[in-house]
């Protein structure tokens, strides 16, 4: 195996493969205000280390700044911004929202960075692109507790927001696509028993992830990243994913659960703080168990959710040398 694209491409395949693949991504605080700093930024990241995928990992903001919301950088410790100004406020506000075109300002900013992205990395190493689901993009732009309060006394309206949303996001997707990406990274905030039941995402949200999804139904590398603890692991069965991410050391299931419940590729392994905050030996250890979990078969050695944008230099090689 001489490329990373050949090595993915292998994983997913259930092949094995010539070393533990790996891929570890964070966000760039100041940098991802503008399309042209931020492809710097990723493929500096990329040449450094050498990742077997490239996420492209903008603010959150980028896909619901063109309705109006602002955020701000707070120095949050993952290197996300912080919301100052929301733009749903009450329930008929869902109901007014305007499809967005990939021609609106950050949404083709961004997939300017993304075209230069594709062209820095080259053929040989997959790109995949963040993609927050549209219950996702809801929570930016009024707030989880509105939104969460919103969808018990008014579901009607939010689903007509999340209608809007889902089709402005499949419009994305698909001028993603045509500039050459290899799958999408889809984040999934609210798959936890924390924000709904089961039965509540399956009759309320589902229906827009799968919407938002069909455009990548041809891709080959698209990751599922469901975040947070007590997560529905068993949505995966209603959408195709080739690979899953989530906090494997914090909550149902452990890696070696998770293959015997997916077919496809299990993504993590090592703890945000133990990147973060752990010494050298820590990070080695919790790789090597995730090794050994899988048995190095159908698993993409990572983290739980984003590398914490100041984690040392020392940890993440560490990390890296373990897969070798």
């Amino acid at each position: 195996m001489t490329t990373h694209r050949e090595r993915i491409q292998a994983c997913i395949n259930g092949e094995t493969t010539d070393r533990t693949p790996i891929a570890l991504w964070r966000h760039f605080p100041e940098e991802d205000q503008n399309p042209e700093t931020l492809a710097a930024a990723t493929i500096n990241f990329q040449e450094k280390y050498d990742f077997d995928i490239v996420k492209v990992t903008p603010a959150s903001s980028f896909a619901v700044k063109d309705w109006g919301v602002e955020d701000e950088w707070q120095n949050n410790p993952e290197g996300s911004r912080g919301y100052i100004k929301r733009v749903i406020q009450k329930p008929q506000d869902w109901e007014a929202l305007k499809p967005l075109d990939p021609s609106a300002p950050h949404l083709a900013a961004q997939l300017k960075c993304l075209k230069l992205v594709r062209e820095g990395i080259g053929a040989d190493t997959p790109v995949i692109q963040t993609i927050f689901n549209p219950i996702s993009q809801a929570k930016n732009l009024a707030g989880n507790s509105l939104l969460l309060e919103h969808l018990k006394k008014h579901p009607n309206a939010v689903m007509k927001g999340l209608e809007t949303i889902a089709r402005s996001t499949v419009k994305f997707i698909e001028a993603a696509r045509d500039i050459g990406i290899d799958g999408i990274f889809y984040a999934v905030q609210h798959a936890q028993a924390s924000m709904l039941e089961l039965d509540e995402y399956k009759s309320i949200v589902l229906k827009y992830d799968q919407q938002s999804l069909a455009p990548v139904e041809d891709l080959w590398c698209n990751l599922l990243h469901l975040h947070g603890s007590d997560v529905y692991f068993s949505l995966l069965r209603l959408m195709n994913f080739q690979i899953v991410n989530w906090h494997d050391r914090e909550t149902y299931p452990s890696l070696a659960e998770a293959q015997s419940l997916f077919r496809g590729v299990a993504c993590g392994g090592i703890r945000q703080d133990t990147l973060y905050k752990g010494n050298q030996a820590q990070v080695k250890e919790e790789a090597l168990d995730a090794i050994k979990q899988t048995r190095g078969k159908r698993f993409i050695l990572g983290t739980g959710c984003v590398v914490y944008y100041q984690s040392p230099h020392e940890n993440i090689m560490t990390a890296i040398e373990s897969t070798r």
